[in-house]
């Protein structure tokens, strides 16, 4: 029963069969093999468009030297409060950006609206006193588990560009907010107004394999030096372009994330259901937020699961926890198995039935 990120388990069998096939004989270094290259034709393909993309190993080096191509040192990126860029990269952004600012925007569920971006914007008094805003950064799926529709990138984007700023998405978890919308791939970032996406393998069945995807082509320009200045230009990157060669071929990143959603579904329907647990925010793609008290999480924790709580800043008002309540994360995987599921529910359900007929 561990929950605490869909990180903790390894490479998906067919990942590491095209590995250990790639890993055979000689082929050109630093994306000079036939892997990476049939990699970027097949990704072209997957969002119906010309693109340029350069791998990367982790997915704070995506998000941050995407960051660094929006942003100059001068400027300012906005993003949620708490998205991962602002709380969870030790300041990589800010350091490949040269020094621009993080600045953080409001919004229930790790979400940025077209108003918040506007609000934030009217505020700003302009000069030199304060560093010009440049770009916008948003996550699909959000630190909270929430998506963004296409209509809703559509307006926040037209609100973006209204104000000179240039848009990343964080797509640590895009393969799980796309089957979870069930759109597609250029649906939900380029026909949406996304400039540069940060790509993500390794959540969703890759050993460590990241792409920084620019749509908008002009961006790319430079950034093959500043991806080997920050030391991301991989010698053998055919082992990282054969992962993702694998992960696309035959819909396989699509079936590895449906399955950690439906873990996910499968959770959340669960805990929803007894009586005093509640959902923080509605589950949307792998990840559920129960709002549980901290002594089911002791319990819980004492029977050998693993999981994480979680900030309530984001939370609307009135789903927010009691004193004696938490914010519980858990995460599932491709490799999350109904008997985990069912076996963390039920001990939650006993738990909470014990406790209300101590109570009585």
């Amino acid at each position: 029963m561990i929950f605490q990120s869909d990180n903790v388990v390894g490479a998906s069998p067919k990942v590491l069969d095209a590995i250990v096939r790639a890993n055979a004989g000689t082929a050109g270094s630093y994306g000079a093999d036939p892997w990476s290259q049939r990699f970027e034709q097949a990704l072209m393909q997957f969002f119906d468009c010309p693109l340029e993309v350069f791998l990367v190993a982790t997915g704070t080096a995506a998000n941050a030297l995407a960051a660094s191509a929006i942003c100059p040192p001068w400027g300012a990126l906005l993003t949620h409060v708490e998205s991962h860029v602002m709380d969870d990269e030790c300041g990589a952004p800010e350091f490949y950006m040269g020094g621009a600012k993080l600045v953080g925007l409001p919004g229930i569920g790790g979400k940025v609206t077209p108003e918040a971006l506007d609000a934030h914007v009217a505020a700003e008094p302009g000069g030199v006193r304060r560093s010009p805003l440049k770009g916008l950064s948003i996550a699909q799926g959000t630190e909270f588990g929430l998506v963004y529709t296409p209509d809703e990138l559509k307006a926040l984007t037209v609100a973006a560009r209204r104000h000179g700023l240039k848009v990343h998405m964080d797509g640590a978890r895009f393969s799980n907010a796309l089957v979870s919308l069930g759109c597609t791939p250029a649906e939900m970032t380029w026909k949406s107004g996304i400039d540069v996406l940060s790509l993500g393998g390794t959540k969703n069945g890759c050993l460590m394999a990241e792409a920084v995807v620019f749509f908008d082509r002009s961006l790319a320009e430079d950034f093959r030096f500043r991806r080997k200045r920050a030391g991301q230009t991989l010698s053998k990157q055919r082992l990282m372009g054969a992962q993702f060669e694998a992960w696309l071929e035959d819909g396989h990143w699509r079936e590895l994330a449906a399955h950690a959603n439906g873990m996910a579904r499968r959770m959340a329907e669960g805990l929803a259901a007894i009586p005093g647990i509640r959902l923080g925010w509605r589950c949307e793609i792998n990840e559920v937020f129960p709002v549980m008290p901290q002594a089911l999480m002791d319990h819980l924790i004492e029977q050998g699961a693993r999981f994480y709580d979680w900030s309530d800043l984001s939370m609307h008002p009135a789903l927010r926890p009691a004193s004696e309540e938490i914010v519980a994360r858990l995460v599932t995987s491709f490799m999350t198995t109904a008997e985990e599921v069912d076996r963390f529910v039920a001990l939650s359900r006993n738990f909470m039935i014990q406790r209300r007929d101590a109570a009585e």
